[in-house]
C-alpha cells in the first residue's frame, strides 16, 4: 500500500564541484540527501533534506531514460502532477541538483519510485493517508491534539470536537498501514494524557484550548468553559479508541483503553440539562448559563442527545430528548426536493456536515427516528444537493454531476460560513469535504466528484493535507481555492472513506454496550 522509494545514488559527503550554484560554500555543495518519493494515482510526492536553504532543480526520465528538468524548488518537497493519470502501473526516476549543477554531474541524488494504476481503490487509499496527515504530522506535538485549522491567527489553538474526528482517523490510519499502529497509539496517549489534565467543566471539555499554555481558548465572548456537543463529538472519538484498544494484549494499549473510559464517565450530562427537559449547548463558570443555548435539530447535534442517555454514570432522561430536540421549526419535514422526500430537516436538507459528524461513529443504518432510518434520511439530503448541483439554479461556473456538495467551510471572501442551498451563503462556492464525507450515502456520485477534482484539477485543489477547504470556479483566478485545513473538515473524509470502504469505525463503535442500551432507551432501535 505504502509506496517504497529505491534509492540508486548516494553520497553522503561534502563533494568539491565547480559551478556558480546558489548552494556554493567554499566551493563546496551538499546533495540534498536523502530524497524520497512516493507514487500516487496521477502525482509523485518528493521530499528531500533542505541542507542549506537553497534551490534545487528537480529532473524525471521519460521512457528513453533521458532525463529533463520539470522544475524549481525552494522547499523540501514538490508534488509533481505532470505525470498524469496513469492507466498501468509506471517507474519512474528522478534526479535532484542544487541549481546550476548540470544533471550528471556528482551532486545529484536519485530516486525511483512506482505509480500505481489509477483505480478507484488507489485513490481513495490516497485520499485517506494524505488528509490522515493533518492528524499526524499537522498533530500540536505537546498536546497530539488536532490544530484547530492550518491557517489559525490566534496561534496554536486545538479543537476537542475536531479532535474526537481524528482519533478516529488515527484507527483507520493504523487498521490501513499508512501509519505504524505504534505512532497511532503515541499520539493517542498524548491526546488522552492532556485531556486528564486540562481544566474540564463538569466533566466536559471546551471548544478551544490553547495548545501551548493548555489554557481554555474562548470560542465567543460567553463561550469560554463546558460545551457539551463538542465533548460529545470527542467522546466518539474516545469510545471508538476505548473498543479498539479493548481487547489488546499489549498492557500499555489495554490501559489506554481504560483510560478513555474514565474521561466518557466522568462527563456530567445531566448538568447541562440544568435539571429541567432541555439540553444546553454551554457552561461556563464565568458567565454561567448566559448564552442558554437549548439543543434543538434536526442538526449535527443529534449524538449528545445518544451519549447523554446513554451515560451509564451521569444519564439524562429520553424525555430530554423528546422535549426538546424535535422542537425546533427544521426537525419534521416531509417535504419533495427533485423528486426526493425529506422526512427531517430543514429547507434543502441544510449543510451536509449534518449528515457527518454524529455519524462517523453512530452507525445511522441502526437508527431509527419518528419512522424514519437516518442512513435513508441521510442519503435524500445528500442527493437533494447532488441535484441542486445539476439544476445549478444561480448559474454558477462548473456546477454538476462531477462538482457538488455545500457544507459550512472557509469561503474566498467573508472567511468560514455555510454555503448550504436554499441561502444567499449559496455563493458557489463548493467544499470537498461535502461529497467526500458523503461517500457512505452516494457512492458513485462522491467518487465521480473526487475524480474529476484529483484528475482535472489536481494542484489546484490538493496540497500537503489532501484537498484544501474550499473551492469557488465562480470567482476570479487567484480567488477560486481557499488553501486552508480544518479539523472539522479533514477528520470525516478519512473515517467515512472508511465506513464505506470496511464499516471499520462503525463496526468497533457500535460494539459500545452503553450505546445499544441508549438507543433502546429512546426508542430509536428498529
Amino acid at each position: 500500500m505504502k509506496k517504497t522509494a529505491i534509492l540508486l545514488a548516494i553520497s553522503l559527503a561534502v563533494i568539491s564541484c565547480a559551478g556558480n550554484g546558489s548552494d556554493k560554500q567554499n566551493g563546496n555543495v551538499r546533495i540534498p540527501y536523502p530524497m524520497s518519493a512516493s507514487g500516487y494515482p496521477a502525482h509523485v510526492h518528493l521530499k528531500w533534506n533542505d541542507n542549506v536553504g537553497g534551490t534545487y532543480e528537480l529532473y524525471r526520465a521519460d521512457e528513453t531514460g533521458r532525463f529533463d528538468m520539470i522544475a524549481e524548488s525552494s522547499s523540501n518537497e514538490y508534488m509533481d502532477f505532470s505525470i498524469g493519470k496513469a492507466e498501468t502501473p509506471r517507474d519512474y526516476t528522478y534526479r535532484i541538483c542544487p541549481k546550476g549543477f548540470p544533471v550528471d554531474s556528482a551532486a545529484k541524488f536519485e530516486v525511483t519510485t512506482s505509480v500505481p494504476a489509477a483505480t478507484d481503490s488507489a485513490l481513495l487509499d490516497m485520499v485517506q493517508e494524505y488528509t490522515l496527515r493533518y492528524f499526524t504530522d499537522f498533530a500540536h506535538p505537546h498536546t497530539g491534539l488536532a490544530r484547530e485549522r492550518s491557517n489559525d491567527r490566534n496561534g496554536d489553538i486545538v479543537t476537542t470536537g475536531g479532535t474526537g474526528f481524528g482519533l478516529m482517523s488515527l484507527i483507520v490510519g493504523a487498521e490501513r498501514g499508512f501509519i505504524p499502529k505504534e505512532r497511532s497509539v503515541k499520539i493517542i496517549e498524548k491526546t488522552v494524557t492532556f485531556l486528564e489534565n486540562c481544566e474540564k467543566f463538569h466533566g466536559a471539555w471546551a471548544h478551544w484550548y490553547d495548545g501551548d499554555t493548555g489554557k481554555t481558548f474562548s470560542f465567543s465572548k460567553y463561550d469560554d468553559g463546558g460545551d457539551i456537543v463538542e465533548t460529545a463529538f470527542l467522546v466518539e472519538g474516545l469510545l471508538a479508541v476505548r473498543q479498539w484498544l479493548a481487547d489488546s494484549a499489549d498492557a500499555k494499549e489495554k490501559d489506554l483503553s481504560h483510560r478513555c473510559d474514565k474521561l466518557w464517565k466522568g462527563v456530567e450530562w445531566d448538568w447541562y440539562t440544568r435539571g429541567t427537559d432541555s439540553l444546553y449547548w454551554h457552561w461556563s463558570k464565568n458567565h454561567g448559563w448566559k448564552m442558554n443555548h437549548r439543543i434543538k435539530g434536526f442538526d449535527e447535534t443529534f449524538i449528545a442527545y445518544v451519549l447523554g442517555v446513554s451515560s451509564p454514570t451521569h444519564p439524562f432522561s429520553p424525555d430530554v430528548y423528546y422535549a426538546c430536540y424535535p422542537k425546533s421549526t427544521y426537525y419534521y419535514n416531509g417535504k419533495e426536493y427533485y423528486g426526493i422526500k425529506l422526512d427531517l430537516g430543514m429547507e434543502l436538507g441544510g449543510p451536509l456536515f449534518f449528515t457527518h459528524y454524529s455519524y462517523l461513529g453512530l452507525d445511522p443504518k441502526a437508527v431509527e427516528v419518528h419512522g424514519s432510518n437516518l442512513f435513508d434520511r441521510n442519503r435524500a439530503h445528500t442527493l437533494i444537493h447532488y441535484n441542486y448541483a445539476i439544476d445549478n439554479p444561480k448559474g454558477h461556473n462548473e456546477f454538476g454531476a462531477d462538482l457538488w456538495g455545500f457544507t459550512s467551510s472557509d469561503d474566498p471572501l467573508v472567511g468560514y460560513t455555510s454555503h448550504h442551498p436554499g441561502t444567499e451563503a449559496e455563493n458557489g462556492t463548493v467544499s470537498p469535504t461535502a461529497a467526500i464525507s458523503s461517500i457512505v450515502y452516494t457512492p458513485e456520485e462522491s467518487l465521480g466528484m473526487i475524480r474529476h477534482l484529483y484528475y482535472d484539477l489536481g494542484e489546484k485543489v490538493f496540497g500537503k493535507y489532501g484537498f484544501y477547504d474550499s473551492y469557488n470556479p465562480s470567482m476570479v483566478e487567484g480567488q477560486q481555492v481557499v488553501k486552508s485545513y480544518l479539523a472539522i473538515d479533514q477528520g470525516p473524509q478519512v473515517v467515512m472513506i472508511e465506513n464505506y470502504r470496511s464499516g471499520m469505525i462503525w463496526d468497533i463503535f457500535m460494539t459500545c454496550p452503553e450505546i445499544q442500551a441508549g438507543l433502546r432507551k429512546l426508542g430509536f432501535t428498529e
